[in-house]
């Protein structure tokens, strides 16, 4: 049996070759390892659940390649305006009677304008009234923007890199990899907690999943969630058609985000709803402790509740009702979800 690489508890500076020797360990070994240092950390039968909602649909002016709200795409896809204020408010308790702890909202902006942050700031005060976490994902944002957003009580900003500096450029030309970088920092400073992810199954190359994951290990502060998505190919869009990831490679990816970020909840996010039940339960075996609940994910279709409530009940897995902070035993390090 190949030895399992010892991994400190919390690490900012690892190398490429390393996540590469991580990401090419026999199957059973690295998910061993995983779930060994995920046992470390957390309750490995408690999954946090999150409900995300489309506020502003379409008539994104970026060119990200698997993306239907692309201006640039031929998607077939409505564009819609900023949702009001009352019907964010009425999906936000409709969200917490299903059980989810956390209401997500996107929109599909290069950036908010100053107006535009005002009226997702009013969502977030009603939505942290009713007692539920609140994430959004509104693109790039400044460092005003960031600190505003963190006075209006916002829990979380997703922001996700997507994939490797190296193959970003096949994807996305409309922003630079040091502009996403740049808003994580604005999110970091302020005290915001981070949501930051990628996408597999683009065509990129195990080595670009290991520099993404590198990307987000080596940040100052490992995000506390890491969004993992399964690239959804929608017809109109650059991406339709790429070959299908190995569902192994999925899991891989799952388990070495776990042991670079020990304490950060990873989301199995976009894709769920092509995924097994079998292949979600390695996931979660893996390391995957949280999920997008309900039955879409901003236009993408996503797994069905009454479906996640029945595999949950055959795995013996719970709700976790309050997500819980991570840290490090003796550490005074504290860590600041394609939602």
């Amino acid at each position: 049996m190949s030895p399992s690489p010892t991994v400190p508890t919390l690490r900012h500076d690892w190398a490429l070759d390393e996540i590469q020797s991580i990401l090419d360990l026999p199957f059973n070994d690295l998910l061993f390892h995983a779930q060994t240092v995920h046992r470390a950390h957390f309750d490995p039968n408690r999954i946090q659940v999150s409900t995300l909602l489309s506020i502003k649909t379409g008539a994104c002016p970026e060119d990200c390649g698997y993306c239907a709200q692309s201006a640039r795409n031929e998607a077939k896809l409505e564009p819609e305006r900023l949702l009001p204020l009352d019907e964010v408010l009425a999906a936000a308790r409709a969200a917490k009677a299903q059980g989810a702890t956390r209401f997500c909202m996107g929109a599909a902006w290069r950036h908010p304008t100053d107006r535009n942050l005002e009226q997702v700031v009013a969502m977030v005060e009603g939505i942290r009234a009713m007692g539920l976490q609140t994430c959004v994902t509104l693109g790039m944002l400044t460092a005003a923007q960031a600190r505003r957003l963190k006075d209006a009580g916002l829990d979380y900003y997703n922001h996700n890199l997507d994939t490797s500096p190296e193959f970003y450029g096949q994807v996305i030309t409309t922003r630079t990899y040091q502009d996403r970088l740049d808003t994580l920092e604005h999110i970091r400073a302020v005290g915001l907690k981070t949501c930051s992810g990628g996408i597999l199954g683009m065509g990129e190359s195990r080595r670009d999943r290991a520099s993404m994951l590198r990307q987000l290990a080596n940040l100052p502060a490992h995000p506390e969630s890491v969004p993992i998505n399964l690239l959804v190919q929608v017809e109109g869009t650059p991406l339709f058609g790429a070959e299908a990831l190995d569902p192994f490679e999925f899991v891989r990816v799952v388990a070495t985000a776990r042991i670079l970020m020990p304490v950060s909840h990873v989301r199995l996010s976009a894709g769920r709803s092509e995924m097994s039940d079998e292949l979600q339960a390695l996931c979660f075996f893996a390391g995957a402790n949280s999920i997008f609940y309900g039955e879409r994910l901003l236009t993408a279709p996503n797994a069905e509740s009454d479906r996640d409530r029945a595999l949950f009940v055959r795995l013996g897995l719970e709700f976790e009702e309050v997500e819980a902070e991570r840290q490090e035993p003796g550490a005074c390090h504290k860590t600041i979800d394609r939602i």
